[in-house]
């Protein structure tokens, strides 16, 4: 059985059919990439799937129960956690208060375990612990918007264009702390623009376009499909 498992899910926009009888399954340990370009469905199927849009028809389920009209708050309690796109950090509040704040489902008394296992994974955030959020640089950020989801000692990491707007070198080490994160034993989905780093750390992959799956199979696959390399991948 899936960890994950999205069922033909349909999502509108008003008069919009934004998701269109999408389905994809996560199995537990894997690293599996949404890919496709901007207005694709991406960041919606995420969004649908942690509670934050309603679907028209359709199931979600996780780990066996269905979750499709759970709100999003509940969701994270059963052990899912959503990075989003943007980042989404608390501007004015501290490393460390923005880090508290993605535990608040947890025992008060693991806080400080916790906080130590984010800090060893994340040693910049451990330097600018007592600085507000919105004076980090992006790729920073991104490390805490990471570190913020994984307070939540999450079963499953949903990952919304993590690699957004940041710098090469940014890119690179983000894309290895989400490759330390599955070996630690994390199942990962991850949406992403940047479809060949993607696939690159990918077990499987499914491609979306304008709302619907076309295409999807193992991400080594994919990375050497002619009709993928010219779409998404420059070549």
């Amino acid at each position: 059985m899936a960890m994950l498992e999205v069922k033909d899910i349909n999502v509108y926009y008003g008069l919009i059919h934004a998701l269109r009888d999408v389905s994809f399954e996560v199995n537990e340990g894997e690293i599996v990439a949404l890919i496709g370009a901007n207005g694709a469905g991406k960041t919606t199927t995420l969004h649908t799937i942690t509670g934050l849009l309603p679907s028209k028809s359709g199931t979600v389920t996780f780990e066996g129960k269905d979750i499709t009209k759970i709100p999003g708050h509940a969701i994270v309690r059963l052990g899912m956690s959503h990075v989003p796109e943007g980042r989404r950090v608390f501007a004015g509040l501290t490393v460390r208060e923005n880090l508290r704040m993605g535990a608040y489902t947890r025992p008060g008394s693991e806080i400080e375990a916790s906080l130590a296992e984010v800090y060893k994974r994340f040693p910049r955030l451990e330097e600018r612990k007592n600085q507000a959020a919105g004076t980090l640089s992006g790729g920073e950020q991104q490390m805490l918007a990471m570190g913020r989801a994984l307070m939540a000692k999450p079963r499953i990491l949903l990952l919304d264009e993590p690699s957004m707007g940041l710098s090469p070198l940014f890119v690179s080490e983000v894309f290895k702390i989400i490759q330390e994160v599955s070996a630690a034993g994390t199942t990962v989905l991850l949406v992403e623009q940047n479809a060949k780093k993607a696939l690159s750390i990918a077990d499987r992959a499914y491609v979306l376009e304008t709302g619907q799956v076309i295409k999807s199979g193992k991400a080594a696959d994919l990375l050497n499909d002619d009709s993928i390399k010219k779409a998404y991948l420059g070549e």
